[in-house]
């Protein structure tokens, strides 16, 4: 802020969502008809289009700046030496409708790109209600926590810890007093290197634990599965979530089975599987990658009969991801509300927090709390973390900060 001679101070604002735009019009006293008029030329967006031809391209560019926005092209474009590239549209929300409005008289396919231009901007704001059997979270007004609760002798951080049935039940018991809103139970660790198990023995693990707490405990549960006959199974028994690491990819049932059984599905990113996944992981650029191929499994998904509001996208912190991957998927997770879908993240206690701070995995505490907090800052709905009762505090800040909804 700078103050001037003539005692003027002076600041650049950093609005980071049309709501704040909106008041601040309002708050200088603007007139109420001109308020969202102003408040769309306040909040700038950077919208990424892959793959475009040379007309696309140049007629986009030359649209944005017939509008007073811009485009960023490849050099060769401008000369129509080069075949395909991606555009880089700057603009603010008036002019991104202005720009969509030209672009849908126009041919080469242009009325489709901006078809995608007004659902991608429509996606960016929208409100989120998980549905699920019998109930609904709205996933709007706070950050909802997944507790995790792993019936295995070998997962990275907890294995072995609740593996016996009653440890198990008391564990979940207990994460619901400490305030999880969803309870994610897993009988087949996916850490690193791990080997898969059969299906009767992830059934034998994990069935006793479901039928004891959808008896005994009001939270919702979820089946951490990538087999489609332990999610048709844990569902029967009071499941109402299935949460797929591998996206559909390790079982080509796994769609139709959720759509039958009509729970919710969270639809996770992998490359390989577990037991491959770190095995030399590379991206050319992750962001593009991961939303595009989660793009596609929800596609897939909701061809299959999985009801729409009934989707959740997780980008897969530490499945077949790099160190830097991992950071820039949480610097950058706000990308992915492109998707529509509500956005769930796992940063518990993972490698990557384990490499930056030098850390064991038994001392990741605070780590994990600036990933929780900074995934709420980036559009995160739910968070899925090992220590609940201290997430539950961070969330609450967090919600109270990036919401201004604190929780009396």
């Amino acid at each position: 802020m700078v103050k001037t001679s003539g005692n003027h101070n002076i600041r650049i604002m950093r609005l980071d969502s049309s709501d704040e735009a909106f008041d601040e019009v309002r708050r200088i006293g603007v007139d109420q008809y001109a308020v969202p008029i102003l408040a769309s030329k306040a909040f700038g967006l950077s919208i990424k289009v892959e793959s475009l031809d040379c007309a696309q391209s140049n007629i986009i560019k030359q649209t944005a700046l017939s509008v007073g926005a811009d485009a960023a092209v490849a050099r060769p474009v401008i000369t129509g030496c080069s075949e395909k590239t991606d555009l880089i549209l700057f603009a603010n929300h008036r002019q991104i409708g202005e720009i969509t409005r030209r672009l849908e008289v126009q041919p080469f396919g242009l009325k489709q790109i901006a078809q995608g231009l007004n659902e991608v901007l429509s996606h960016s704001s929208c409100r989120h209600t998980l549905s699920l059997p019998g109930c609904e979270l709205d996933l709007s007004e706070r950050t909802y926590i997944m507790g995790v609760l792993n019936v295995t002798p070998d997962s990275f951080s907890d294995g072995d810890q609740h593996f016996e049935f009653n440890e198990a039940v008391d564990w979940g018991m207990k994460i619901a007093d400490d305030g999880a809103d969803i309870i994610d139970i897993g009988g087949e660790s996916t850490r690193p290197g791990s080997d898969a198990v059969g299906v009767e023995e992830e059934l034998a693990r994990v069935m006793p634990v479901i039928e004891a707490l959808s008896r005994d405990c009001e939270v919702p549960l979820s089946i951490d599965t990538c087999k489609s006959k332990v999610a048709k199974e844990a569902v029967r028994a009071g499941c109402k979530i299935v949460n797929d690491i591998s996206g559909l990819t390790l079982d080509s049932l796994m769609a139709e089975t959720v759509a039958q059984t009509g729970a919710a599905l969270i639809v996770g990113h992998i490359r390989g599987n577990p037991k491959t996944m770190q095995e030399n992981p590379h991206y050319e650029d992750v962001m593009s990658e991961i939303t595009c191929e989660l793009r596609q499994q929800v596609q897939l998904a909701e061809s299959k009969g999985v009801v729409p509001s009934r989707i959740v996208v997780d980008p897969g912190i530490g499945f077949g991801k790099r160190l830097q991957d991992n950071l820039t998927i949480i610097r950058r997770l706000g990308e992915l509300k492109s998707l529509g879908k509500p956005i769930i993240v796992g940063p518990s206690r993972k490698s990557f927090i384990g490499k930056v701070l030098d850390l064991p995995v038994n001392e990741r505490l605070e780590g994990t709390a600036s990933a929780v907090a900074i995934a709420i800052a980036k559009g995160a709905h739910i968070v899925r973390v090992h220590d609940v009762k201290e997430m539950k505090r961070v969330c609450s800040l967090a919600d109270a900060i990036v919401k201004g909804t604190p929780q009396q």
